[in-house]
């Protein structure tokens, strides 16, 4: 009784099926990671602005309350950003009040933020160096939610 081999294997068109298959879930795949990557860069982004913009307004509370000393026209907020980190002689205690660990990193451009100061214009795109009154990041990107990041 002679027995018929089976040929194991995959055809052709099975084959080209399957690399297929593959390549249309690759392609989906893509745009998901990308917008994932979009989207963790923006949280980081948020979360840094609210650290140091928090970190800048408790500055400026303790310096309204008397706490911190304060230079004529310098309206309370810290001169450089580094201060927050370096710490401030709080008036009545011996030890230094440090505001952050360290500057957190522009995510979307990796170099060094925007400031602005109290005196500056609303509008001005420049930092007049007389304060650091707010922050803002120095890209021109354009955010999921369609806003730029310059205006966060």
């Amino acid at each position: 009784m002679a027995r018929r081999r089976r040929h194991r294997g995959f055809t052709l068109a099975e084959l080209v099926m399957v690399v297929a298959l593959i390549a249309v879930l690759s392609a989906m795949v893509l745009p998901v990671a990308k917008f994932t990557v979009k989207r963790r860069k923006e949280a980081e982004l948020r979360l840094a602005l609210r650290q140091v913009r928090t970190a800048i307004d408790e500055y400026k509370r303790l310096s309204d309350q008397g706490l911190i000393p304060i230079k004529i026209g310098g309206e309370g907020y810290p001169e450089e950003l580094e201060e927050l980190v370096e710490g401030v002689e709080i008036v009545g205690q011996e030890t230094k009040r440090r505001f952050l660990r360290r500057i957190p990193v522009d995510p979307m451009t990796k170099e060094d933020w925007e400031f602005r100061s109290y005196q500056d214009d609303i509008d001005e795109t420049s930092w007049g160096g007389e304060n650091v009154y707010d922050i803002r990041t120095s890209s021109d990107g354009v955010a999921l939610d369609g806003t730029e990041y310059a205006e966060w």
